[in-house]
């Protein structure tokens, strides 16, 4: 149950960060906006890192495969790619876009077993599942 509840608040708060990350960036730019999100959650947990139990930080070094070490910079990407999206689509179009993304490389992901996840067997019923994902955005476009 707590996944769940931690799941839908972490949904709200992307559509949040979303929209005030879009607002940000027409006072500033693309990449002035993009930078202040990754310095300010950067400030935020250096903070949370004293206020917890403070974990070595030298397990970053044996992280293994190092490309593991990149979802910061993949961070930077999707701050930008969302800034883009709801810039262009409006917020609820472009997280409706997004998270059938999510939804499409997650499974791909499970299912292919990529990034050392567990491989799960392919299911027809996610698949007629997504397809109806789509549908509901095609529908909610539809003008």
């Amino acid at each position: 149950m707590i996944g769940i509840i931690l799941a839908l608040i972490s949904g709200a708060l992307m559509s949040i960060q979303g929209v005030f990350n879009t607002e940000v960036t027409k006072n500033t730019s693309i990449w002035v906006s993009t930078g202040w999100v990754q310095i300010s959650a950067f400030v935020v947990c250096i903070v949370a890192w004293f206020f917890t139990g403070r974990e070595s930080i030298e397990g970053l070094l044996q992280t293994q495969p190092k490309y593991m070490l990149l979802g910061g910079a993949i961070g930077a990407f999707i701050t930008y790619t969302v800034i883009k999206s709801m810039g262009s689509l409006g917020p609820a179009k472009a997280v409706m876009i997004i998270v059938i993304s999510q939804l499409l490389v997650a499974y791909l992901i499970e299912v292919l077993g990529i990034f050392g996840v567990e491989k799960v067997g392919f299911d027809w019923k996610k698949l007629f599942g997504m397809i109806l994902a789509i549908a509901g955005v095609v529908i909610f476009k539809w003008e």
